[in-house]
């Protein structure tokens, strides 16, 4: 299975002031994935059960060039800028699909 590229990535948040102010960005950052970005097939963020300040990102690509894409976004590049200001940390790692299910026609 050698399609896809998808990443994890954790974010540490200062306070739960910043966590509702990153939240707020992610979703601004979200509508502008869903307009311009079909390379990108999923990107979701999540809260961890007991991890109020903790936001982690489950995203998948249709390949490295979709990704390349997505990062050149104004809207990615508005994300990466602002989102400093909240982070207390990021933690990234870069996923290779081995095996698995992949959802179609969606």
């Amino acid at each position: 299975m050698s399609e896809g590229f998808g990443l994890v990535v954790r974010f540490a948040l200062h306070d739960l002031e910043a966590a509702r102010a990153f939240d707020e960005l992610c979703a601004t950052t979200l509508e502008g994935i869903k307009r311009s970005e079909p390379g990108t097939l999923t990107y979701v963020v999540h809260v961890p059960v007991g991890e109020p300040l903790v936001r982690v990102f489950y995203e998948l690509y249709a390949d490295r060039a979709a990704f390349d894409a997505h990062e050149a976004q104004p809207h990615t590049k508005y994300f990466l800028a602002e989102r400093e200001q909240y982070l207390a940390g990021v933690e990234v790692t870069f996923l290779d699909a081995v095996s698995g299910k992949v959802a179609t026609g969606l």
